[in-house]
C-alpha cells in the first residue's frame, strides 16, 4: 500500500523532466495522472467484490504482480503512449491490491486493540505516503531520471509479493454461496470461516458476480471521474461536461437501482444502513477534496512562487510527513480507545481546518522558517483523522462484505481526489489568471489563486467535521 501510496505523488514532482524529455505538450501531460486515477478510481468497488468472490489474498497478489509489471514498462517508456498505456496498467493493479487491503487486515486481526494498531500503520501510509514521495521524486529525479520513480518500485513489488505468498492466510471465497450450487462451511483453527463450493461453482461464481452490475458501476466511475478531471480544459457548464456527467450519473443510478433488486448484488445495499460506514466515506470525500490543496497546492506554491527545486520542495514538505507519522503510529490507537474514534476525528478536523484557514494568509515573499514549517505541525490533523476514519468506515463490515467496505473505502477517497483536484485547481487558475489580466505581478496572482484553493479547501473540511458531529454516533467505551 505504501507503494502505490507513494506512486500516487512521486509523478507530481517529476511531471517538468517527464514532459521534456517524451515531448509531452501541456494537455497531453495530464494523462500521466490522469490514466492512473481513472482505471483506480473505477475498478476498486468491483475489485473489492471481486476479492470476497475470489479470495482476497488472490485479488491482493494479482494486483501487486500487475502494477509491479506496468511500473517496469513505465520507467521504460520512450513515447508519451507507452507512459500512459503503463500508467493505466498500474491503475489497474492498484485498484485490485488496494481495493482488498483494509478487508485483509479487519478479518485478520479482530481483537480491537491490535486492530486499532493494524488501522493506525495502514492509514499511516495512506496520510504520509504522499509527502514520503514528493520527497523521493524529487531526490530521484534530481540525481538520477524520472525513470527511477517507476523503476524503485521493482524491488518493493516483489518483496510485497515474496511476503504476502508466505504469511497471508488461504483465502475464504464467501461470495461463491449463491442459489446455484450449494456450499458448506468449515472452521479453521483460527477461527475463520472457509466455504467449499460444490456442484457448480462456475455457474455460482458469476451469479455471485452481477456482471451487469459490474459493467455498470465500472463504467459510470470510469466516465464520472473522466468527465471532472477534464473540467478544467472544457470547464463546468461546457456541452461535454454537462452531457457526459449526466451519462455517468444515470449509469451510477442504473446500477443502485440494480443492485436493490439483484437476486447476488455486486455492492448489497444493507452496508448504507450502518451511519459509521455510510458518515465515515461521506466525511472522507470531503476530508480528501479539500486537503489536495495541501498536498499539491502547497507544493506548487513552493515551486512556482518561492522558485524551490523538485528536491528542496520534497523535503520542505518532509516535517509534514514526519508529524504524521509519529502520530498515527505513535498514540492515534490509544486515543481511539480511550475517547473514542469520533471524537478523534472530530479533533483532527479542526486542526486541519486551522491548517488551511493558516495557509488563506501565507504571503507571496513567504519565509519557510517562519511562514510554513510551524504550519506543518498542524499536519498531526492527518494522523488524527485518518487512522478514527478508517476505523469507522469498517467498523461494521462482516466476514462477508469485508472486501466491499475497504473497496469503498477507497473509492470514496478516488472520487474526493479527483473532485479536489478539479475544482480547486479550476478555481485557483481562473483567480490567477484574472489578476495577471488586471496586472498583478505573477508571484501575487498565484498567491492570490492559491489561496482561494486554501479558502474552499476549509470550508469543505468545515462541512466535514458537520457531517461527522451529525452523523457518526460516538461509540461507548
Amino acid at each position: 500500500m505504501l507503494m502505490i501510496v507513494l506512486d500516487g505523488s512521486i509523478v507530481t514532482v517529476a511531471m517538468p523532466a517527464i514532459q521534456d524529455d517524451l515531448g509531452f505538450t501541456p494537455a497531453g501531460l495530464s494523462w500521466v495522472v490522469n490514466a492512473y486515477l481513472i482505471a483506480f478510481g473505477s475498478l476498486l468497488l468491483l475489485a473489492g467484490r471481486l476479492g470476497d468472490l475470489l479470495g482476497r489474498k488472490r485479488v491482493f497478489l494479482a494486483g501487486t504482480g500487475v502494477f509491479t509489471a506496468a511500473s517496469l514498462l513505465a520507467g521504460a517508456a520512450s513515447s508519451p503512449a507507452v507512459l500512459i498505456a503503463a500508467r493505466f496498467l498500474q491503475g489497474i493493479g492498484s485498484a485490485m491490491a488496494a481495493a482488498v487491503s483494509l478487508g485483509i487486515l479487519i478479518t485478520l486481526f479482530t481483537e480491537p486493540a491490535e486492530r486499532a494498531r493494524a488501522i493506525a500503520v495502514f492509514s499511516f501510509t495512506g496520510a504520509a505516503g504522499a509527502s514520503i514521495g514528493q520527497v523521493t521524486g524529487g531526490l530521484l529525479t534530481d540525481a538520477m531520471s524520472w525513470h527511477w520513480i517507476f523503476f524503485i518500485n521493482l524491488p518493493i513489488g516483489l518483496a510485497a509479493l515474496a511476503l504476502a505468498v508466505r504469511v497471508l492466510p488461504g483465502d475464504t471465497r464467501t461470495g461463491v454461496r449463491t442459489g446455484i450450487g450449494t456450499g458448506t462451511g468449515k472452521r479453521t483453527g483460527t477461527g475463520r470461516v472457509t466455504s467449499e463450493a460444490t456442484g457448480s461453482g462456475t455457474r455460482g461464481l458469476a451469479a455471485g458476480a452481477d456482471i451487469i452490475g459490474a459493467l455498470l458501476i465500472t463504467a459510470g466511475l470510469m466516465l464520472g471521474i473522466y468527465t471532472v478531471v477534464e473540467v478544467e480544459r472544457y470547464g463546468w457548464v461546457s456541452a461535454h461536461t454537462l452531457g457526459l456527467g449526466a451519462l455517468a450519473a444515470a449509469l451510477i443510478g442504473a446500477f443502485v437501482a440494480r443492485q436493490a433488486t439483484a437476486a447476488t448484488p455486486l455492492m448489497p445495499l444493507r452496508i448504507f444502513r450502518s451511519r459509521a460506514v455510510a458518515g465515515a466515506n461521506a466525511v472522507q470525500m470531503l476530508m480528501v477534496a479539500a486537503l489536495f490543496s495541501f498536498q499539491i497546492i502547497l507544493a506548487l506554491h513552493l515551486q512556482r512562487v518561492l522558485g524551490y527545486g523538485a528536491g528542496e520542495t520534497g523535503l520542505a514538505m518532509l516535517p509534514a510527513a514526519i508529524v504524521i507519522g509519529a502520530v498515527s503510529l505513535g498514540v492515534s490507537a490509544r486515543l481511539n480507545a480511550r475517547f473514542g474514534e469520533r471524537n478523534v476525528l472530530l479533533t483532527g478536523l479542526l486542526l486541519l481546518i486551522t491548517l488551511l484557514v493558516l495557509l488563506t494568509r501565507i504571503p507571496a515573499d513567504a519565509d519557510y522558517a517562519t511562514d510554513v514549517l510551524p504550519l506543518m505541525l498542524l499536519a498531526a490533523g492527518f494522523g488524527l483523522a485518518l487512522p478514527a476514519l478508517t476505523s469507522l468506515g469498517m467498523s461494521d463490515a462482516g466476514e462477508e462484505d469485508a472486501g466491499l467496505a475497504s473497496g469503498l473505502f477507497n473509492t470514496t477517497q478516488q472520487i474526493g481526489m479527483a473532485v479536489g483536484v478539479a475544482v480547486l485547481s479550476t478555481l485557483a487558475a481562473s483567480r490567477s489568471e484574472r489578476l495577471l489580466t488586471d496586472g498583478a505581478s505573477e508571484a501575487e496572482a498565484l498567491t492570490a489563486g492559491y489561496h482561494l484553493a486554501f479558502g474552499v479547501g476549509a470550508g469543505l473540511l468545515v462541512t466535514a467535521f458537520v457531517v461527522a458531529y451529525a452523523v457518526l454516533r460516538p461509540r461507548t467505551r
